[in-house]
């Protein structure tokens, strides 16, 4: 286990779709225990693999007593209920823009050792697991933003002493409606 470099806004692998986990083996699992020392270490509630350099589908999370990681996630949306409200990013290290998110959300993937795994989250967890899956996608949570809250956030990043002026790619998350994808992504 190792803490790793956190990688920024402009990084492109933070833009490029990460690959379904095909291999469950002793990798994976130092992968899990790197996402979740690193994601600690940083004071994060969630850290996907791609904000530390590796393009796979997975990801760690901490919210309240909660810690856990998934695996090749798909989400359901049980509902219509939005919550709104202040979200930040690791990768966007002290910024928070107001972001509209899905109150609940059913995750549905892998543990490291590729058994199958469901999460029921609400509030803070569901908003945890949207934005993580959406790293996944290459989506940052600023692409959520509507169009002048996206500018506004875009000039706060230009400003921050972490920024590196590469490429600025906005792309809108394929998770803004409910998913009718099915579980069962291969191992």
């Amino acid at each position: 286990m190792t803490v790793q470099p956190i990688r920024y806004f402009g990084d492109p692998v933070l833009r490029t779709p990460a690959d379904a986990v095909v291999t469950f083996d002793k990798e994976l699992r130092n992968l899990i225990k790197d996402l979740l020392e690193t994601m600690q270490e940083a004071g994060g509630v969630g850290l996907a693999a791609p904000q530390i350099g590796v393009g796979l589908r997975a990801f760690t999370f901490q919210v309240d007593d909660v810690v856990g990681h998934m695996v090749n996630p798909v989400l359901e949306f049980p509902d219509e209920d939005m919550q709104d409200g202040d979200e930040g990013c690791l990768s966007l290290p002290g910024l928070y823009f107001d972001t509209k998110r899905r109150q609940n959300v059913i995750a549905k993937g892998y543990n490291e050792f590729g058994d199958p795994l469901q999460i029921v989250g609400a509030g803070l967890l569901a908003r945890c697991i949207q934005h993580e899956t959406d790293h996944l996608d290459g989506v940052i949570f600023i692409d959520r933003l509507d169009t002048q809250a996206r500018k506004e956030a875009l000039r706060e990043i230009r400003k921050a002493e972490w920024y590196d002026p590469g490429s600025t790619v906005i792309k809108v998350s394929p998770h803004t409606a409910p998913s009718s994808s099915p579980f069962g992504l291969g191992r």
